[in-house]
């Protein structure tokens, strides 16, 4: 059974998931999911972003840990997607600078593999095999679609985050120095 999810205990559930299961492999990535979630937040940071997005970096794939969250958060019927499942958790607790970015990496993914002929090059074998499995790049009607949305640079720069955030070997602060950026959020 799990335990109620609130505003109060959000980031020591959280910090318990990175305890229990970061050590888990990354989808045949060369790094675990703590690794991979500690390194793209770090880009976050080092790159000058907000709170939000450092916290949106850290969190990014938290859907792929859906299953920990109590039936509820499962009841949204929503699809198996990561993105949108751990939107779906993060959008109680937090602000759209957070969620918007994790709902969507993804698709920015698609997206610029169908606007950047180059882009395509840079991702991970692991990457390239999800793609796949993901729908490949987003047709030119799909494009224009993307583009609409209010958040696509903040999207974008997760994106980038998210494919840099996978090198074996990085150093990076632990989860607690992160949540203090997620901390500030919940007020």
């Amino acid at each position: 059974m799990h335990p109620e999810v609130d505003r109060g205990n959000l980031l020591e559930y959280l910090a318990d998931i990175f305890n229990r299961r970061g050590t888990d492999s990354y989808l045949g990535e060369a790094v675990s999911m703590t690794e991979h979630m500690l390194q793209t937040a770090q880009n976050a940071e080092r790159a000058g972003e907000s709170g939000a997005m450092i916290t949106a970096a850290l969190f990014h794939d938290i859907g792929h840990y859906a299953g920990e969250f109590p039936e509820n958060h499962m009841d949204l019927g929503l699809d198996n997607h990561h993105e949108v499942l751990g939107a779906a958790i993060l959008e109680k607790f937090f602000p759209e600078e957070v969620t918007e970015p994790v709902r969507w990496h993804v698709d920015a993914k698609r997206y610029l593999c169908a606007i950047d002929p180059d882009y395509f090059g840079t991702l991970s074998s692991a990457s390239v095999r999800t793609l796949a499995l993901q729908g490949g790049p987003l047709d030119a009607g799909q494009v224009a679609e993307f583009e609409k949305n209010i958040h696509l640079d903040s999207i974008i720069r997760l994106r980038k985050y998210d494919d840099s955030g996978k090198t074996p070997g990085v150093r990076t602060p632990g989860i607690g120095y992160y949540l203090e950026f997620a901390r500030e959020l919940l007020g």
